[in-house]
Protein backbone atom coordinates (compact mmCIF):
# COMPACT_ATOMS: atom_id res chain seq x y z
CA UNK A 1 0.00 0.00 0.00
CA UNK A 2 1.21 3.61 -0.12
CA UNK A 3 2.91 4.85 2.20
CA UNK A 4 0.91 8.04 2.29
CA UNK A 5 -2.84 6.34 1.73
CA UNK A 6 -5.80 7.61 3.15
CA UNK A 7 -9.09 5.87 3.99
CA UNK A 8 -12.29 5.75 4.93
CA UNK A 9 -13.53 4.87 8.63
CA UNK A 10 -15.98 5.52 11.23
CA UNK A 11 -15.42 4.84 14.89
CA UNK A 12 -16.21 1.03 16.10
CA UNK A 13 -18.95 2.61 18.76
CA UNK A 14 -20.60 4.19 16.14
CA UNK A 15 -21.34 0.42 14.88
CA UNK A 16 -21.93 -0.82 18.09
CA UNK A 17 -24.13 2.20 18.83
CA UNK A 18 -26.82 0.88 15.79
CA UNK A 19 -26.14 -3.03 16.49
CA UNK A 20 -23.00 -4.83 16.25
CA UNK A 21 -23.57 -8.40 14.26
CA UNK A 22 -21.50 -11.10 13.64
CA UNK A 23 -21.78 -12.49 9.50
CA UNK A 24 -24.67 -10.14 7.56
CA UNK A 25 -27.72 -8.16 7.91
CA UNK A 26 -30.14 -7.19 5.74
CA UNK A 27 -31.85 -4.25 8.15
CA UNK A 28 -29.53 -1.73 6.60
CA UNK A 29 -31.13 1.95 7.01
CA UNK A 30 -30.49 2.26 11.10
CA UNK A 31 -26.93 2.04 10.44
CA UNK A 32 -26.53 3.67 7.26
CA UNK A 33 -28.47 6.71 9.10
CA UNK A 34 -25.91 6.66 12.04
CA UNK A 35 -22.60 6.09 9.21
CA UNK A 36 -23.25 8.89 6.83
CA UNK A 37 -24.02 12.12 9.30
CA UNK A 38 -21.13 14.66 8.80
CA UNK A 39 -18.30 14.14 10.80
CA UNK A 40 -18.71 10.91 11.57
CA UNK A 41 -16.72 9.55 8.39
CA UNK A 42 -13.39 10.61 8.35
CA UNK A 43 -10.43 9.86 6.27
CA UNK A 44 -7.25 8.23 8.30
CA UNK A 45 -3.69 6.77 7.33
CA UNK A 46 -4.39 3.28 6.14
CA UNK A 47 -1.09 1.82 7.85
CA UNK A 48 -2.83 2.92 11.36
CA UNK A 49 -6.44 1.86 10.57
CA UNK A 50 -4.98 -1.82 9.52
CA UNK A 51 -4.08 -2.59 13.19
CA UNK A 52 -6.53 -0.37 14.99
CA UNK A 53 -9.56 -2.64 15.49
CA UNK A 54 -11.52 1.01 17.25
CA UNK A 55 -11.79 1.72 14.06
CA UNK A 56 -13.73 0.15 11.02
CA UNK A 57 -13.03 0.85 7.29
CA UNK A 58 -15.70 0.95 4.96
CA UNK A 59 -15.68 -0.78 2.17
CA UNK A 60 -18.00 -1.08 -0.71
CA UNK A 61 -18.71 -4.45 -1.85
CA UNK A 62 -20.44 -4.80 -5.09
CA UNK A 63 -22.18 -8.11 -6.23
CA UNK A 64 -22.48 -7.49 -10.40
CA UNK A 65 -25.60 -9.91 -11.73
CA UNK A 66 -27.11 -10.59 -15.02
CA UNK A 67 -29.81 -12.95 -15.84
CA UNK A 68 -28.95 -14.50 -11.82
CA UNK A 69 -25.84 -14.99 -12.92
CA UNK A 70 -23.07 -13.24 -10.78
CA UNK A 71 -19.83 -11.99 -11.29
CA UNK A 72 -16.70 -13.85 -10.08
CA UNK A 73 -13.22 -13.84 -10.07
CA UNK A 74 -9.78 -14.73 -8.44
CA UNK A 75 -7.81 -12.06 -7.11
CA UNK A 76 -3.86 -12.23 -8.64
CA UNK A 77 -0.59 -11.69 -7.16
CA UNK A 78 -1.46 -7.81 -7.43
CA UNK A 79 -4.33 -7.28 -5.49
CA UNK A 80 -4.00 -4.55 -2.66
CA UNK A 81 -4.80 -6.67 0.15
CA UNK A 82 -2.34 -9.72 -0.04
CA UNK A 83 -4.32 -11.80 2.38
CA UNK A 84 -6.99 -12.48 -0.56
CA UNK A 85 -4.35 -12.90 -3.49
CA UNK A 86 -5.57 -16.29 -4.46
CA UNK A 87 -9.45 -16.40 -3.33
CA UNK A 88 -12.16 -16.59 -5.24
CA UNK A 89 -14.52 -12.99 -5.39
CA UNK A 90 -17.96 -12.11 -6.20
CA UNK A 91 -17.32 -8.86 -4.77
CA UNK A 92 -15.81 -5.68 -6.49
CA UNK A 93 -14.67 -2.88 -4.66
CA UNK A 94 -11.65 -1.30 -1.80
CA UNK A 95 -10.53 1.23 0.51
CA UNK A 96 -12.31 4.71 -0.21
CA UNK A 97 -9.63 6.75 -0.71
CA UNK A 98 -9.73 11.26 -0.99
CA UNK A 99 -10.02 12.77 -4.43
CA UNK A 100 -10.18 16.72 -5.00
CA UNK A 101 -13.85 16.09 -5.18
CA UNK A 102 -14.00 14.84 -1.87
CA UNK A 103 -13.06 16.46 0.80
CA UNK A 104 -15.22 17.67 3.28
CA UNK A 105 -18.25 15.49 3.35
CA UNK A 106 -20.96 18.35 3.20
CA UNK A 107 -23.56 15.25 1.87
CA UNK A 108 -21.82 11.97 3.55
CA UNK A 109 -24.47 9.72 1.98
CA UNK A 110 -24.02 11.29 -1.85
CA UNK A 111 -19.96 11.28 -1.75
CA UNK A 112 -20.07 7.83 -1.15
CA UNK A 113 -21.71 6.63 -3.70
CA UNK A 114 -20.03 8.68 -5.95
CA UNK A 115 -17.08 7.07 -4.58
CA UNK A 116 -18.19 3.34 -5.17
CA UNK A 117 -18.45 4.61 -8.88
CA UNK A 118 -15.25 5.77 -8.93
CA UNK A 119 -13.66 2.76 -6.73
CA UNK A 120 -15.74 0.15 -9.30
CA UNK A 121 -14.17 2.05 -12.44
CA UNK A 122 -11.08 1.68 -11.37
CA UNK A 123 -11.13 -2.08 -11.17
CA UNK A 124 -13.74 -2.76 -14.17
CA UNK A 125 -15.25 -1.19 -16.87
CA UNK A 126 -19.21 -1.96 -16.42
CA UNK A 127 -20.74 -1.28 -20.31
CA UNK A 128 -24.25 -2.31 -19.45
CA UNK A 129 -26.83 -0.13 -17.98
CA UNK A 130 -28.08 -0.89 -14.41
CA UNK A 131 -29.09 -0.25 -11.10
CA UNK A 132 -27.17 0.03 -7.61
CA UNK A 133 -29.03 -1.22 -4.59
CA UNK A 134 -27.44 -0.92 -0.99
CA UNK A 135 -28.47 -4.76 -0.14
CA UNK A 136 -26.48 -5.71 3.30
CA UNK A 137 -23.53 -5.08 5.79
CA UNK A 138 -20.85 -7.17 6.58
CA UNK A 139 -18.94 -7.75 9.52
CA UNK A 140 -16.75 -10.92 9.96
CA UNK A 141 -14.65 -9.84 13.58
CA UNK A 142 -13.78 -13.53 13.79
CA UNK A 143 -10.58 -12.56 11.54
CA UNK A 144 -7.63 -10.49 11.06
CA UNK A 145 -9.11 -8.79 7.80
CA UNK A 146 -12.64 -8.57 8.87
CA UNK A 147 -12.02 -6.97 12.51
CA UNK A 148 -10.85 -3.48 10.93
CA UNK A 149 -13.69 -3.56 8.11
CA UNK A 150 -16.94 -3.36 7.28
CA UNK A 151 -18.30 -4.26 4.21
CA UNK A 152 -21.25 -2.37 2.45
CA UNK A 153 -22.88 -4.48 0.27
CA UNK A 154 -24.17 -3.79 -3.14
CA UNK A 155 -25.99 -5.32 -6.02
CA UNK A 156 -25.84 -4.08 -9.44
CA UNK A 157 -28.50 -5.86 -11.45
CA UNK A 158 -27.29 -5.74 -15.19
CA UNK A 159 -29.34 -5.48 -18.36
CA UNK A 160 -26.23 -7.41 -20.24
CA UNK A 161 -23.27 -9.12 -19.16
CA UNK A 162 -21.07 -6.42 -20.85
CA UNK A 163 -18.27 -6.20 -18.49
CA UNK A 164 -14.39 -6.00 -19.39
CA UNK A 165 -11.72 -6.08 -16.39
CA UNK A 166 -8.80 -2.98 -15.94
CA UNK A 167 -6.81 -4.07 -12.76
CA UNK A 168 -4.42 -6.91 -13.53
CA UNK A 169 -5.41 -8.79 -10.23
CA UNK A 170 -8.81 -9.36 -11.70
CA UNK A 171 -8.33 -12.97 -13.08
CA UNK A 172 -10.38 -15.35 -14.43
CA UNK A 173 -13.65 -13.02 -14.61
CA UNK A 174 -16.95 -14.63 -15.90
CA UNK A 175 -20.54 -14.47 -15.04
CA UNK A 176 -21.41 -18.09 -13.39
CA UNK A 177 -24.58 -19.61 -11.95
CA UNK A 178 -25.42 -19.88 -8.43
CA UNK A 179 -24.55 -23.75 -8.85
CA UNK A 180 -20.92 -23.44 -10.28
CA UNK A 181 -20.41 -21.13 -7.46
CA UNK A 182 -21.50 -23.35 -4.78
CA UNK A 183 -19.20 -25.86 -6.40
CA UNK A 184 -16.27 -23.65 -6.05
CA UNK A 185 -17.31 -21.82 -2.25
CA UNK A 186 -14.29 -23.44 -0.64
CA UNK A 187 -12.22 -21.46 -2.68
CA UNK A 188 -13.62 -18.00 -1.65
CA UNK A 189 -13.06 -15.49 0.24
CA UNK A 190 -14.52 -15.11 3.38
CA UNK A 191 -17.24 -12.07 2.61
CA UNK A 192 -17.85 -13.77 -0.82
CA UNK A 193 -18.67 -17.02 0.86
CA UNK A 194 -20.98 -15.29 3.20
CA UNK A 195 -22.95 -12.98 0.10
CA UNK A 196 -23.25 -16.93 -1.35
CA UNK A 197 -24.74 -18.08 1.49
CA UNK A 198 -27.38 -15.28 1.35
CA UNK A 199 -27.28 -15.14 -2.52
CA UNK A 200 -31.10 -15.04 -2.86
CA UNK A 201 -31.87 -12.52 -0.16
CA UNK A 202 -29.15 -10.21 -2.05
CA UNK A 203 -30.39 -10.76 -5.42
CA UNK A 204 -33.74 -10.61 -4.73
CA UNK A 205 -35.87 -12.27 -7.15
CA UNK A 206 -33.30 -12.44 -10.03
CA UNK A 207 -31.98 -16.22 -8.99
CA UNK A 208 -35.21 -17.75 -10.37
CA UNK A 209 -34.02 -16.86 -14.18
CA UNK A 210 -30.66 -18.60 -13.44
CA UNK A 211 -33.15 -21.89 -13.17
CA UNK A 212 -34.84 -21.97 -16.72
CA UNK A 213 -32.46 -24.16 -19.04
CA UNK A 214 -29.72 -22.37 -21.30
CA UNK A 215 -27.53 -23.28 -23.90
CA UNK A 216 -24.25 -22.16 -21.88
CA UNK A 217 -24.11 -21.95 -18.20
CA UNK A 218 -21.17 -19.64 -18.42
CA UNK A 219 -20.63 -16.21 -19.61
CA UNK A 220 -17.46 -15.07 -19.81
CA UNK A 221 -16.37 -11.36 -19.01
CA UNK A 222 -14.30 -9.57 -21.67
Amino acid sequence: MPADEQVLVIERRVFEQAGAFQGITFDTRGYLDRFFVEGVPRFVPRAAAEDDPSLKQLIPYVVLSCGGRVLSYVRGSRAGEKRLVGQRSIGIGGHINPTDDLPLFADPRQTYLAAVEREVAEEICVESPHTDRIAALINDDDSAVGRVHLGIVHHWRLETPAVRKREQMITRMAFLTLDELRAVRDTMETWSSICLDHVHELLGGEHEAAARPSAASTHPAQ
